[in-house]
This record gives C-alpha cells, structure tokens and sequence, in this order.
C-alpha cells in the first residue's frame, strides 16, 4: 500500500474546519478567534517551507547545510523555551538556559541513537537526523519550559523560606532541594503520561506517519517505542540541566538568594 497522495483541494478542505472553529469561537465570545487562524497561517508557511527546505537537503546530504539546520532549530527552539516563562532569567541567562540545555541533551542522545542503535551511514543523513532531531526537541523544550517555569515560580513565591534555611545554615543545594525535585516532576509528567497512554488512548505520530506510508504495523510500532525511551531520556536529561543552571543561578557565589535576576514576563509586556 503506497501513500495516499494530497492535493491542494484536499488541505483546503481540512482547513475548513479550522475556520469553522474560529467561527464558534467568534460566536462563543471565546476571543481565540484571531490566535488560531494566525497559527494556522504561521504552521502552514513554516511546514511548507520545511518541506522545501528538507527537500534539497534529502538531495545532498551535506553535512554543513544539515548542521545549519539543526543549529537553527535549536535556536527556535531555545526562544520558545524563553517565551513560556512566566518569570525569566534576566540577560542572556534567560535564553542560555533553555538552549544549553537541549543542545546537551537532545543532541547527545541524537547521536546515541543513530551511530549505536540505529547505525545509520553516514550517521548525518537528513531524513533521520533532521526529523528525530525535531521529535528530541520538541519534547526537551516542553519538559524543560515547564521545569524552569516551576522552579522560577516556585523560588518566587517560597524566598521566605529558602532564606530561612540559609539562615538556619543550610547551603544553596539544602535551601532548594525540594523545590528542585518538585521541578523535575513537573518537568518530566508530560512524557511520562505520553509513554503510560501510547497505544492505549493514542497512536503517537511517528507510529501513525509510518502505517500510512505503508510500513508493518509492528515494525511502526517498534520504532514508536524506539522513540518514545530516547525521547523520555532527552526529556529527563534536558529537564536536569535546566533546572540545575537554574538553580545554581538563582545564588550568587555567597550563597545568597538573587531573585533580582528574575524578571515578571507578564508585567514586562504590560509596561
């Protein structure tokens, strides 16, 4: 069975659903109306564009150009992880953090996979290298926004009591402990519920994306799994090294709580 094909027409038809959407958030007085079809241009332009892009990769494997690519997607990447912050890091730390993060994870755990597991020669080959890149990152992003957003709130809203404890003599790694395991839970519920219901509640997309190419449901299924433990591994990693950088940064080199270095997102883009 060979893959079906879409036309023009076809997505034009999809997309009216997506209009019909926005019309009952219009009617409803939702007010998301506006954010959706604006997401829905912006994800049309940028598949597009990746699709053509990813085409003249496919074409010459060229190791620099692929490089460029990865780089620029973790770049996004990293703005994405920033803008989820209801209070950041003030500076380049803000952005460093996040970036720094998945680049240690994602891209370690990339590599793991195509030169040890899945063998692929040259391990730089685009149609792997680029799509697993994206799953990678797309979910170290997530787990890592969402530790970072819980530590920073966390620190805020407890300062009174993580300066007890310094007080009381406790270094900087006592005084934060708890909330740092508390950021890495929260960090990491999202893969975990997505490995608990895979197969269950959901087919994950790589599974899906495979059958309806025409691939054996069972070979789908073992490179669904394939992902699913590298993902949760980049995930747990990127989450650590966030939330650890994080941390270290909410101290200064006397051991003090520095929550000048933060900064209220939300209150920024108000002023």
């Amino acid at each position: 069975m060979s893959l079906v094909l879409l036309t023009p027409f076809d997505l034009a038809l999809a997309a009216v659903l997506v209009l019909l959407l926005a019309a009952m958030s219009w009617y409803l007085h939702l007010g998301v109306e506006r954010r959706l079809l604006i997401a829905a241009a912006r994800s049309t332009v940028q598949l597009m564009l990746v699709g053509l892009v990813l085409k003249g990769l496919f074409a010459q494997t060229n190791p620099w150009l692929i490089g460029l690519m990865a780089l620029f997607m973790l770049a996004v990447a990293g703005i994405e992880v920033l803008q989820r912050q209801k209070r950041r890091f003030r500076g380049p730390w803000g952005y460093g953090i996040g970036a720094v993060s998945m680049f240690i994870s994602s891209f370690s755990v990339l590599l793991l996979t195509l030169t040890l597991i899945i063998r692929v020669e040259p391990w730089y080959q685009p149609q792997y290298l680029i799509p697993l890149l994206g799953m990678l990152l797309g979910n170290t992003m997530s787990g890592a926004a969402i530790a970072l957003d819980t530590l920073t709130r966390g620190a805020w809203d407890a300062r009174g009591r993580i300066e007890a404890r310094l007080l009381a003599g406790g270094t900087w790694d006592q005084a934060i402990a708890s909330l740092r395991r508390d950021s890495l839970r929260a960090g990491l519920i999202p893969i975990v519920n997505a490995m608990a219901t895979a197969g269950l509640v959901s087919l994950p997309g790589m599974m899906t994306g495979q059958i309806l190419a025409g691939s054996p449901p069972m070979e789908a299924a073992k490179y669904q799994l394939l992902m699913m433990f590298v993902i949760s591994a980049g995930t747990g990693l990127g989450s650590v090294a966030a939330v650890w950088l994080g941390s270290r940064r909410l101290f200064d080199e006397r051991e003090r709580l520095r929550l000048d270095r933060l900064r209220d997102q939300g209150r920024d883009r108000g002023n």
